[in-house]
């Protein structure tokens, strides 16, 4: 089974995203995931212009040795731009693969380890009235766990707190990235942030209780110390884990948090390969694997990292919002439903255009999502919907600390 055809598409129901269709010589068709948010065009190029060209007439089935062609034959490995154009061409094979045995693509992978995933939902507000209100909808649409965000006294805008004003016009749940010809400067103060983060998790386990399961996102902001400092501020509170507590481009800054905190630790969103995460894994210095499929070379890849973590007792905590396009996030769904060493899986509802777009089958049911029975992956693309809404330039915030100093966004 030869590949005949393989079209970049790119899209903006809600956000860009970038689609690799693969076509084979008997007409049997994948989808995979490319998108790169803030970046879609530079890897919808890097496909069309330098992928592409190579897959026409390569055996569909050979997904392995296709895998290591792309990555190893350009040189030049790794980044961001080259994993996610690898990734929607690996999970554009599986679904082929999948889809010819006439099963879902968990099956493919060794069958399902549990009948669900475990997910979390995302809860914020400004104040902890507001707070307390967005958690209860998360309960209420199923989750078992709350990520909590919170507005900053003196700050102007935050990461991940859905009702404050967004460049883009629409709530954060569907597009952070403000549409535009420049990016929109934030502002951060570590300071007000450390003060004030301990104060909320208090309020809302008084309002909640000490059993809700509980998340955060740092969002790379702090140094080591300063991530210590709140990891041992937040201990009371016994934490899901603490997500991206600072930069991990230096590994060994986790050391410094982890000999100064048992609070469970997250990472690995922003991470390319398992070269990223070796350091981290082989010294216990995290707890989850943030990887997600779209971003990390795809479902071959991140099937890889999670055998590698399972030796460690390390379990699987897939990014998953909306940033990941459902075709990248039912790739990751497969894996986690496979794996023995899961853990946890975020999961944000895309926007209903981007559900026009994407036909998924995936259920979310008494708090356990499932990828669907489907063969391949489960999502279709309605090409006809995806051209109603062209591309449109876009960018992710970033942020200046009080005296102007470029910091993390």
């Amino acid at each position: 089974m030869r590949i005949a055809a393989a079209d970049v598409i790119v899209t903006s129901p809600s956000r860009n995203f970038v689609t690799l269709k693969i076509t084979t010589d008997d007409g049997v068709v994948g989808w995979g995931d490319g998108t790169l948010n803030g970046r879609e065009l530079a890897v919808s190029t890097y496909l069309a212009e330098h992928v592409v060209p190579l897959l026409i007439g390569r055996d569909a089935h050979a997904i392995e040795d296709t895998w290591q062609f792309l990555y190893r034959s350009a040189y030049w490995r790794r980044g961001p731009v080259t994993m996610a154009a690898i990734a929607a061409v690996d999970m554009a094979l599986w679904d082929i693969k999948a889809k010819v045995a006439g099963l879902p693509l968990y099956q493919l992978l060794g069958g399902a380890s549990r009948v669900g995933l475990h997910t979390y939902g995302h809860a914020s507000g400004r104040d902890l009235p507001e707070l307390f209100d967005s958690v209860r909808a998360t309960l209420a649409e199923g989750h078992r766990s709350v990520r909590i965000q919170t507005a900053i006294p003196g700050v102007n805008a935050v990461y991940g707190v859905a009702a404050q004003a967004q460049a883009s016009g629409e709530r954060y749940d569907y597009e952070p990235a403000g549409r535009g010809p420049l990016p929109t400067e934030e502002d951060w103060d570590t300071g007000a942030y450390l003060r004030h983060l301990p104060t909320v998790f208090e309020a809302v386990r008084n309002e909640f209780g000490a059993e809700l399961p509980l998340l955060h996102d740092g969002h790379h902001r702090m140094t080591p110390l300063q991530a210590s400092r709140l990891g041992r501020s937040l201990e009371p509170y016994d934490l899901f884990w603490l997500e991206d507590c600072t930069p991990a481009e230096n590994p060994q800054a986790l050391e410094v948090v982890r000999r100064n905190t048992i609070t469970p630790l997250a990472i690995g969103e922003v991470f390319n390969t398992v070269w990223d995460f070796q350091h981290l894994i082989s010294n216990q210095l995290i707890d989850y694997v943030r990887a997600a499929s779209t971003h990390f070379g795809g479902v071959s890849p991140l099937r890889k990292v999670m055998d590698f973590a399972a030796q460690y007792q390390i379990k699987s905590g897939f990014h998953g919002p909306t940033d990941v396009s459902p075709i990248g996030f039912a790739a990751q769904v497969h894996v986690g439903l496979s794996i023995h060493n899961f853990g946890i899986q975020e999961y944000m509802l895309h926007s209903d255009r981007t559900n026009r777009v994407f036909d998924q089958g995936m259920t979310f049911v008494d708090g356990y999502l499932h990828p669907s029975d489907r063969p391949g992956l489960g999502v279709d693309v309605d090409e006809q919907a995806a051209a109603e809404f062209p591309y449109q330039r876009a960018y992710l915030p970033f942020n200046r600390l009080p005296d102007g100093t470029m910091h993390d966004w």
